[in-house]
């Protein structure tokens, strides 16, 4: 069973543990013992490490979307305003041939 003393570590430590992670190709439990910390803190590191990392994506994918829905609405706007034109240039020249 564990202890219920936690231990801090910096957090130039951790971004270092998280690098070795991901740049080794090894597990975390491989990574962990080698460093001599739990390898669930390690894990829990790198889990909020890519949850930091994913969240600015989000923001800038949402961003991308938000400034596509508003190009699509201009475009919508122009195309509903083309078609009215030609609504009126066909009855325009519809009654013209009539005559």
């Amino acid at each position: 069973m564990g202890s219920n003393y936690s231990k801090r570590y910096p957090d130039e430590y951790k971004r270092d543990a998280i690098e070795l992670v991901r740049s080794s190709g090894r597990t975390v439990t491989d990574v962990a013992r080698e460093l001599g910390i739990s390898s669930e803190s390690l894990r829990g590191w790198v889990k909020k490490a890519r949850a930091a990392e994913a969240a600015p994506v989000a923001e800038r994918d949402a961003d991308g979307r938000d400034e596509e829905l508003k190009r699509l609405r201009k475009l919508t706007a122009e195309q509903a305003k083309t078609i009215e034109i030609l609504k009126k240039a066909t009855a325009f020249f519809v009654k013209e041939s009539d005559r």
